[in-house]
């Protein structure tokens, strides 16, 4: 029995065949870093911990590519292409014409049969939108919004720089054109309580969301957030590894059972962060672990749904 709608095997079911992520850094910034809406970007942000080391700006997106797929082609073998993941900043924060010539760069790629655009809802547009449909009709195209959270006064504390009402109007306009919505939720950002994190499973099952990433917030070394984490303890719900995946069970629990589960914590590097409480755990295990607790609370996603 499968507990919850995994992304395991979404492309094979959809496109024939398994296609892996290339991540790749095409030198774009975010509002809320350039002084356009804020500076200083995000309060828990440092991109460095987010994305590999063969993807950084100094290189071509086509040796970013080539340097990605001979990465990814050790561990993922049987992968039948692979998708350009823009994922580093706002990777739609410019005209669309700039936008265009950049993604086409990747699109280049004999190997790439798609793109993979990490973004803002406040940085989308019906023009980009209309774009990516077309594009659609011959490549494979997912959009990521990062949401982080359904709650205006968390926004505002971490420097998202947009509104939940920004996000619920990007993923309805970008769901209305058939594209794949993406979404990406943080667990234990300051002054949310447990009950309101789970909350916010029935204020996205309103949504036509396809697929949803879970990361569990992870203090990253010389950022905001790490000051704030050493000087008001008190606003921040922490988990022990138990604790957090029964956490994510009780919101699988409430999600609508359509939704694809992409990911259910997050991964930086030991170097990054402030501290490891969970050890040098692996998504792999994590995954294990949530599996078993699932088959033991006998339990799935949607269990507790309801319209």
């Amino acid at each position: 029995m499968q507990r919850y709608r995994s992304f395991t095997g979404y492309f094979i079911k959809k496109y024939g065949t398994r296609l892996q992520k290339v991540v790749v850094d095409a030198g774009f910034t975010c509002p809320n870093r350039d002084g356009t809406i804020s500076t200083g970007g995000c309060t828990y942000c440092d991109n460095r911990a987010f994305h590999p080391g063969y993807s950084t700006p100094d290189k071509s997106l086509f040796q970013q590519i080539e340097q990605g797929i001979a990465f990814h082609r050790v561990r993922y073998r049987r992968a039948g292409g692979y998708l350009a993941y823009f994922q580093p900043y706002t990777n739609t924060y410019a005209p669309l014409q700039e936008l265009k010539r950049i993604y086409s760069q990747a699109l280049a790629h004999p190997l790439i049969r798609g793109i993979v655009v990490g973004t803002r809802p406040d940085c989308i547009d019906e023009e980009k939108l209309d774009y990516f449909k077309e594009l659609s009709k011959t490549k494979v195209v997912l959009l990521e919004y990062g949401i982080e959270s359904c709650y205006n006064k968390t926004l505002r504390r971490i420097n998202r720089g947009h509104t939940w009402e920004q996000s619920v109007r990007a993923i309805q306009d970008t769901a209305v054109r058939g594209l794949h919505t993406g979404i990406h939720m943080i667990f234990g950002l300051p002054g949310e309580s447990a009950s309101q994190m789970l909350a916010q499973a029935k204020m996205l099952n309103e949504l036509p969301v396809t697929s949803i990433k879970l990361h569990q917030l992870q203090v990253v070394k010389g950022t905001t957030m790490e000051k704030e984490w050493e000087n008001y303890p008190q606003d921040f719900v922490t988990f022990t590894l138990e604790e957090y995946i029964d956490f994510v069970i009780d919101f699988l629990e409430l999600l609508r059972p359509d939704i694809f589960i992409e990911r259910v914590a997050g991964e930086v590097p030991p170097r990054f962060v402030h501290s490891t409480p969970w050890g040098l755990i692996r998504n792999v295990e994590i995954l294990r672990l949530l599996k078993a607790r699932l088959e033991e609370r006998n339990t799935s996603q949607g269990a507790c749904y309801t319209k």
